[in-house]
């Protein structure tokens, strides 16, 4: 099968692997479309420490079902399918609660960390878990199908923060994660949504995705401290300084965005005023959700999508990608002809 091989740190390469055999209870994807992550881009060079080459990177992503193992139900050949990028085990302790972001055996698809190698879906074909995988409906396109999982992980981070309704909300960072962010809060009752980037283009998409203000962050920044809840979508000691000063006594910061593996960390704030750090790792049974908010419109993804191209075409994306080139956000990788696979 055709992939799209991380053959050495900065090179991908189109190439020829095995096509996959599912397991008893796996299935094998023909995938249509695969979203390229922020993770996988820091993975391209190696400073991630996740993506170790020999790799195909890529766990955004929906398509086909070709074959299923002798265990499987509810599954057959034919079924448009999505996936969660976390296989967890099923049985520890965390799978048991329904913690399944935390599974003590828990492998990330398109990842290879040193503990475990996992090819991922910039190829023809991918074999996964049956209980990762999601049914999708006729009315979601294959590449906003590939949005799914970035829209779960904003999803599970806005419920982590735990909100009644009726909260005022500050998204810090408008990226990928945190425009989804800003309208799963929208989605989940946030009453006021207020968006803050260095980036003005992505400040103005964040009024178009629903911001009740969009703020240029800068050195001349006053903040005040008023938000019930800050989501912190950057993951720097700046931004999360900034985000704990902009929530009120007794408000909860949820820290999703994990640029940087240290941080400086205003420690008096947090204790005097009594803020809530929360951390949100991936998502934890989300995807129904995400799917049915994608579908029914509450949440938008095509704006977000900047293209969908040929799997030949991604060392190229890549490459602009990593260069940090303006006004990219999502691009889309299809192994299929692009016309076959509509927005």
């Amino acid at each position: 099968m055709k992939a799209l091989l991380l053959s050495e740190y900065k090179k991908l390469e189109i190439t020829d692997l095995p096509r996959p055999s599912p397991g008893p209870d796996e299935v094998l994807i023909k995938i249509a479309a695969c979203g390229i992550c922020g993770s996988d881009v820091h993975g391209y060079d190696g400073s991630s420490g996740r993506r170790i080459p020999p790799l195909v990177m890529g766990h955004e992503a929906a398509g086909v079902i070709a074959e299923t193992g002798k265990n499987v139900t509810g599954f057959k050949p034919g079924d448009r399918v999505t996936f969660d990028s976390t296989v967890y085990c099923g049985s520890c302790a965390y799978c048991q609660r329904g913690e399944v972001n935390l599974c003590d055996n828990r492998q990330v698809v398109g990842v290879s960390c040193g503990d475990y190698c996992r090819n991922g879906a910039f190829a023809e074909y991918l074999a996964v878990p049956q209980r990762i995988l999601y049914h999708l409906p006729d009315a979601l396109s294959f590449p906003e199908a590939a949005m799914l999982e970035a829209v779960s992980v904003a999803l599970h981070a806005v419920r982590l923060a735990q909100l009644q309704g009726g909260e005022t909300v500050r998204v810090i960072g408008a990226g990928m994660i945190g425009l989804l962010t800003l309208q799963a809060a929208r989605a989940l009752g946030a009453s006021r949504l207020t968006v803050v980037d260095i980036d003005e283009t992505r400040l103005k998409l964040a009024r178009e995705m629903g911001a009740d203000e969009a703020l240029l962050s800068g050195p001349d920044e006053k903040l005040a401290p008023e938000d019930d809840v800050v989501l912190e979508a950057v993951g720097r000691s700046e931004t999360i300084a900034a985000a704990i000063d902009s929530v009120r006594k007794g408000g909860t910061v949820v820290l999703i965005g994990n640029i940087t593996p240290q941080v400086m960390l205003p420690l008096q704030k947090v204790v005097s005023r009594q803020v809530r750090l929360q951390g949100s790792a991936a998502s934890a049974g989300e995807y129904p959700e995400a799917i049915a908010f994608v579908t029914s419109g509450k949440i938008r993804v095509r704006p977000l999508i900047t293209a969908v191209a040929p799997l030949e075409e991604g060392p190229q994306w890549f490459s602009r990608l990593y260069a940090r080139e303006p006004n990219l956000m999502k691009v889309v990788l299809t192994p299929k002809p692009v016309s076959e696979v509509a927005l």
